[in-house]
């Protein structure tokens, strides 16, 4: 299954989290730290859920894109 994902840095390393997994997230020093982590967190959860539950989490359409704005 693939799921979406969200990877930010900050000065204290990267934090991660799945928007279709609510409160699914975690932190990692590195990026590849953080891959596993995420990876793991996910996995964990789906476990708690049932087959429906699972369905309907990961039938959501996530999308992301970038937008330019003017700034003053």
């Amino acid at each position: 299954m693939k799921v979406s994902i969200v990877i930010e840095k900050d000065q204290n390393g990267y934090f991660a989290f799945c928007p279709e997994l609510k409160g699914c997230h975690t932190q990692g020093d590195t990026l590849e730290e953080v891959l596993e982590n995420i990876k793991e967190a996910i996995e964990l959860y789906l476990e708690t859920l049932s087959e429906e539950e699972k369905e309907y989490y990961l039938s959501q359409e996530i999308l992301t894109t970038s937008l330019e704005v003017n700034v003053a």
